[in-house]
């Protein structure tokens, strides 16, 4: 009974993955006989999560049917909440984001606030249209420490809370909850499609430092489920201090509020004027980069991975990574000729569509 699980679990991804596909290509691709694939497909079709569109173009003999996952059969909800905003994605089963929408809504430690969230997230499933049927749950995205082994939110510094157990947000929401933190959720979403793919760290650039590590198609959690908390690494002894309480973290550098601030407005116009290159901004980029430049190293010197540059300002820096991995090569000990610094893929609501794909991965294990 595991091997097959295991088996249809994997025709299913490979469905997923290539759209359009035949028995003849499962069976060759995935070294199994064309018997145990076509039963395995029919088997999907009959639970709905196939559909069969017509036939390929033949190569010479018989015209194989045309097979593709039913990508809206099943659909996720992912849910970021952050100090100033609840940011809600709707995706499919493949990923695709179905919908999006952003909210200026403070945080409260309170029950009138996820109340608020749950009308919210009723509104954007109405205005969508949704079959509340095909939800397969809410995957919240958290900025704090969220122990899965507890059903805990142990501590967050930036929204004032600790020791929230899951259930006490859950019960606001009329569908199965899945907790991710925040940089957890956006780095899942950048490795999700990228099956196979070598390690990465995800850093993420938003008004809170963090992290992430990714590889072989799972987040790296450690031990108190705080791997990746980098945002609170010290690059300054006794430097800026930070909203944790200590002085000298990454935070206190390379927060995206330290940008967005020194132009007044939104952090896309600081890039706009970093582009025309106005002086100030010049310098308030340099300084930034500087501490940006060592964080990255460091952070390659000990994993020797590739490092992913997220959040908003990973999303907004376009060409300007230049001038980070110039500082990093400067700094890197190792004569290293493959760029090992990117931004992400996902530029509009990572942590939202991560903790929505978590919901999806834990469907798809089930098949």
């Amino acid at each position: 009974m595991e091997v097959k699980k295991k088996n249809r679990n994997e025709v299913f991804r490979y469905i997923c993955k290539h759209g359009t596909v035949s028995n003849p290509d499962i069976s060759y691709e995935l070294k199994m006989s064309l018997p145990t694939a076509t039963q395995i497909t029919k088997e999907l079709i009959e639970q709905g999560l196939v559909e069969e569109k017509g036939e390929l173009q033949s190569t010479g003999g018989r015209r194989a049917k045309a097979l593709s996952a039913a990508v809206n059969v099943r659909l996720a909800v992912g849910l970021d909440i952050t100090k100033n905003h609840i940011t809600l994605v709707l995706t499919n089963i493949v990923g695709e984001i179905l919908k999006y929408e952003r909210i200026c809504q403070s945080y409260v430690p309170e029950d009138v606030y996820y109340q608020k969230v749950n009308e919210e997230l009723e509104s954007f499933l109405d205005e969508g249209n949704v079959e509340r049927d095909k939800i397969l749950g809410v995957g919240i995205s958290f900025p704090g420490i969220v122990n899965l082994d507890r059903e805990l939110i142990t501590y967050s510094h930036v929204l004032g809370v600790e020791a929230i157990p899951f259930a006490s947000i859950s019960r606001f929401l009329s569908y199965p909850c899945f907790f991710l933190n925040d940089a957890n959720a956006g780095a899942y979403a950048e490795g999700f499609q990228e099956e196979g793919a070598e390690p990465f760290f995800y850093l993420s650039l938003s008004n809170t430092v963090g992290g992430a590590f990714f590889g072989r198609n799972e987040l790296m959690q450690g031990k108190n489920f705080r791997c990746g908390e980098v945002g609170h690494m010290t690059v300054a002894a006794g430097g800026e201090s930070c909203y944790c309480g200590k002085k000298g973290c990454l935070d206190a550098y390379c927060a995206a509020w330290h940008l967005s601030e020194a132009v007044g407005g939104k952090l896309e116009q600081f890039f706009e004027r970093l582009d025309q290159e106005e002086t100030a901004a010049i310098k308030i980029w340099d300084t930034y980069t500087d501490y940006l430049a060592m964080a990255v190293n460091n952070i390659h010197m000990v994993l020797d991975c590739d490092i992913v540059l997220g959040g908003y300002v990973g999303s907004c820096m376009g060409t300007h990574l230049q001038d980070i991995w110039d500082k990093v090569f400067e700094r890197n000990t190792f004569e290293e000729k493959d760029v090992f610094v990117r931004v992400c893929n996902y530029k509009v609501a990572a942590a939202a569509l991560g903790a929505a794909l978590k919901v999806v991965e834990s469907f798809v294990r089930r098949i």
